[in-house]
């Protein structure tokens, strides 16, 4: 009874974790939707344009980021704890460091205004440096706090902007704006990430036992754990980089050999794969902790709860396709709608590819997106030299690319014997 009673408990504690996780991705894609909504709104085209430029820098320059959170939730998964700030601050100084020296090449290629891309490099720096209290608060399975880290980064990532946008101000100052409030969610991530405070035994009066000594009763690290350090946290980049680019790999060949319509089109469709893409991404989040201490059932759990949610979309989008484009696209993209089916399986696909992919990451494996890299390559060649130049060919080379995907990571993590 006690048993059942306790598994009752982790359930609901699960629960909670997964709708906290959730919410806070909501939130962060809102702020991130509003951010050029508004910018619509009170911009000019040009300092509309110049400010999404950078912000997709600033997108791209964020990946270290996410290689720090995933390196040091794998680690203190595995470990317990270990010393992050050094490592951390390193990544973030020496990632806006490179963004800081390639600001005059991009103000010259881009023709950006100076001042942007050097507050570029302060705000890759905010950015960066939070991966590792995220990380650490995701290895340590506090999902209620790393929610709030989540909404935290979020506010002040992107909060700045929008206040730099309701005042009326140019994209400078909105960018300006977005550095302090990143900058001072610092500290909030910092105090959210301290160790919970832990009551001092005290021993009764009466007691005879001998003094202990507080190293002896710190838990043994576990055998063979490696030490985490920069090795790990570019090896999870590199994880993350290749994720990034297979997902927006089919919009960028659909926008080089579509035409401009039927490239518009296809943007319109691809809103359905982002969305089957990252239902389910807070399965990964929850699971990573124990896929980094090999725990075979949560990883099989994971997966067939991603599974399940990418078959509902499928076959939703297969049902309400219409309704689907009309939400997305208007009334003008309706035809389209034989295709969403597609556009969402691709997605699902994806989700299951990246949930292994974090599982490689997370347990050390050598090269874990290999196989993603030499997808989006058989994917450009299929494309550009294969399929015909049309919208639906070039659906059914992602759709082929994520399937392959899906299937060599599903047997690099169940087919051979697990070390």
């Amino acid at each position: 009874m006690a048993q059942t009673t306790s598994r009752d408990n982790a359930r609901v504690r699960l629960g909670a974790a997964g709708a906290a996780v959730t919410v806070a991705t909501v939130v962060t894609n809102a702020l991130a939707y509003v951010v050029p909504m508004l910018g619509a709104r009170r911009l000019s085209a040009a300092d509309l344009g110049a400010l999404a430029t950078v912000l997709a820098l600033a997108a791209i320059a964020a990946v270290p980021g996410f290689g720090l959170q995933i390196a040091v939730a794998a680690h203190r998964a595995r470990n317990g704890t270990g010393d992050t700030a050094r490592l951390g601050l390193r990544t973030a100084a020496v990632t806006a460091g490179v963004t800081l020296a390639a600001a005059p090449v991009l103000t010259v290629a881009l023709r950006l205004p100076l001042a942007l891309t050097l507050l570029l490099a302060a705000t890759t720096f905010a950015t960066v440096f939070s991966g590792r209290w995220l990380g650490e608060l995701q290895g340590n399975q506090r999902f209620l706090r790393l929610a709030a880290a989540m909404v935290g980064v979020a506010v002040g990532r992107y909060g700045g902007l929008v206040a730099g946008l309701l005042l009326g101000r140019g994209p400078e100052m909105c960018l300006l704006l977005a550095t302090l409030t990143g900058l001072l969610a610092l500290p909030l991530l910092a105090r959210l990430a301290s160790p919970p405070a832990q009551p001092r035994p005290t021993a009764p009066a009466t007691s005879r036992l001998p003094a202990v000594d507080p190293e002896q009763t710190r838990p043994a690290p576990i055998t063979g754990a490696s030490r985490l350090g920069a090795r790990q946290v570019m090896t999870a980049c590199g994880a993350t980089l290749a994720m990034l680019t297979i997902s927006y790999a089919d919009l960028i060949l659909a926008r080089q050999l579509l035409p401009a319509a039927a490239s518009g089109a296809y943007a319109v469709g691809a809103v359905l794969t982002k969305g089957a893409l990252w239902a389910p991404q807070v399965v990964t989040v929850l699971v990573l902790p124990r896929l980094a201490q090999g725990d075979r059932r949560a990883r099989l759990v994971a997966l067939a709860l991603i599974l399940a949610c990418g078959t509902v979309l499928v076959v939703s989008s297969a049902v309400g396709g219409e309704l689907a484009f009309r939400l997305v696209g208007g009334t003008d993209y309706l035809h389209l709608a034989g295709t969403a089916p597609m556009f969402a399986a691709v997605g699902a696909l994806y989700a299951v590819v990246f949930m292994l992919v974090n599982d490689r990451v997370a347990t050390a494996a050598r090269w874990p997106a290999a196989p993603l890299w030499l997808a989006t390559a058989g994917l450009a060649a299929s494309a550009t030299f294969i399929a015909p130049r049309t919208l639906t060919g070039v659906l059914t080379c992602s759709l082929t690319a994520a399937a392959l995907a899906a299937v060599v990571m599903a047997w690099l993590v169940f087919g051979p014997r697990r070390r």
